[in-house]
């Protein structure tokens, strides 16, 4: 399996397009899983960008706090929420798509793919996550034949790791995204479950995490608006191979992933 870090931009695409059929090949990975809220012009996503990272080799995208930032994004993320989900721990009463999809391969296994977002310095109308977590887990048959992957999409590294001690042993993966920096510390948690704090990004590493540099300078050093550009350049791909048992639900092995 590879989960690839938050798809930025148009050198995000073309990286996916470039390279992920043959990392595809070359890992013999069963599926690809990838962020894609920053896909759209650096925020958000719509139809044409979800479809073009799916016609690059991605079978599930997850979202985060630009979810719906794009037009037509509710309308598509109703439509397609067998393979475009949103948070699941926003109020489900007031948001349209779903937060958890799942995957079946040929041989019989099923690969729950679910999405959490963060509360701790994201703002918004959301949910807790950690209710979220026992929520989602709570609709999903486990055991032999089932393997489950959560994307926690946030700021802190500190809430991520918390979500992941509280999902140890219950889950197979857990992965962090949205700080578009890769950590350091991908490994199996003590009841089996893989994890890794941020998966990075798929954009240009020309930058400031995939934006123009100029741009973001201007916005730490000056009061005025200067609204975020995506950088120029090709994109590398930021994100994590794991293999995942599918008798017992618990990741084998994981390392980080950095394709150029």
């Amino acid at each position: 399996m590879v989960v690839l870090g938050d798809v930025v931009g148009r050198p995000g695409r073309n990286a996916l397009a470039r390279c992920l059929r043959g990392l595809r090949q070359r890992l013999d990975a069963d599926i690809v899983i990838a962020n894609g809220e920053n896909a759209a012009g650096g925020a958000g996503i719509d139809a044409g960008t979800a479809r073009e990272i799916r016609a690059a080799g991605v079978d599930v995208i997850t979202l985060g706090d630009h979810a719906f930032q794009r037009k037509g994004a509710l309308e598509f993320l109703d439509e397609n929420s067998a393979w475009c989900i949103r948070p699941y721990n926003l109020p489900p009463e007031t948001t349209p798509g779903r937060g958890v999809c799942s995957v079946s391969r040929p041989d019989g296994l099923t690969i729950v793919v679910g999405n959490l977002m963060g509360r701790v310095f994201m703002g918004g109308a959301i949910d807790c996550p950690f209710k979220g977590a026992d929520a989602l887990l709570a609709g999903i048959r486990c055991g032999a034949g089932t393997v489950v992957v959560i994307d926690v999409h946030a700021e802190a590294t500190s809430e991520k790791w918390a979500l992941g001690r509280h999902l140890d042993g219950r889950v197979s993966l857990v992965v962090g995204t949205h700080t578009h920096v890769q950590t350091a510390d991908a490994q199996v948690l003590p009841g089996g479950t893989g994890f890794i704090t941020d998966l990075g990004m798929t954009g240009s590493n020309t930058g400031v995490i995939g934006m123009d540099s100029a741009v973001a300078l201007k916005r730490f050093m000056s009061p005025t608006p200067a609204p975020y550009q995506v950088a120029e350049g090709e994109g590398i791909l930021h994100g994590v191979v794991a293999d995942l048992d599918p008798q017992s639900g618990k990741t084998a092995w994981i390392r980080s992933l950095i394709e150029e």
